[in-house]
């Protein structure tokens, strides 16, 4: 007669310590916390910024030129991009690595705050950097006429083509990514049978 295998039972004091260490690695999200803080407070010093920047644009439009208008509105315009970058990166970082917003007490809360996951976040902070290197090059451009460098415009737009490349190739691998998986999660088709 064979004898049965004994089954296996973990030794107490070792599943102990692997809670213990697997809860400390779970709650250590919150040491992101502060992060999150610290970037609301550079979106609080950004407002201040675009408030001088938009005081300053308002002095001096009676004697501005077309030009100088549109480019006051352009830099008021990439700050204005900037604040949003930063919102992003916090309503999405702390509701994907830290803790679930729990939005039921904000009636006008935006969809996408809970609903962005980190494929989505990436996608969306490239979006905003392209957006944001865009301006930076049609407001060199805008300056052709009062200050041309062009090793800086060069520069500039080869920054903005590799911010546009990368976006569009980050795209395509998430597409890619997606199909993938859907095509594993389907079940896959009974065998035919032969007659």
């Amino acid at each position: 007669m064979a004898e049965e295998p004994a089954t296996y039972r973990p030794n107490p004091t070792l599943k102990r310590v692997e809670n213990g260490f697997e809860s400390l690695l779970f709650n250590s999200r919150w040491l992101m916390a502060p992060f999150y803080f610290g970037l609301v407070i550079s979106l609080a010093a950004l407002l201040l910024k675009f408030c001088l920047e938009l005081w300053h644009f308002l002095l001096h439009v009676p004697d501005a030129k077309e030009s100088d208008i549109i480019l006051g509105v352009l830099s008021l315009i990439d700050i204005s991009l900037t604040g949003n970058l930063i919102l992003i990166v916090v309503f999405s970082g702390y509701e994907n690595f830290v803790s679930k917003i729990d939005p039921a007490g904000h009636p006008d809360w935006p969809d996408w705050m809970t609903k962005v996951d980190f494929g989505g976040l990436k996608q969306k902070l490239l979006a905003s950097i392209v957006a944001i290197s865009a301006i930076q090059v049609l407001k060199a451009f805008m300056n052709l006429d009062t200050a041309f460098d062009p090793s800086k415009l060069a520069w500039l737009v080869g920054v903005h083509l590799a911010f546009v490349v990368s976006s569009f190739m980050l795209a395509i691998s998430d597409r890619w990514a997606a199909a993938i998986t859907a095509a594993n999660s389907r079940p896959s088709a009974p065998p035919a049978r032969h007659l």
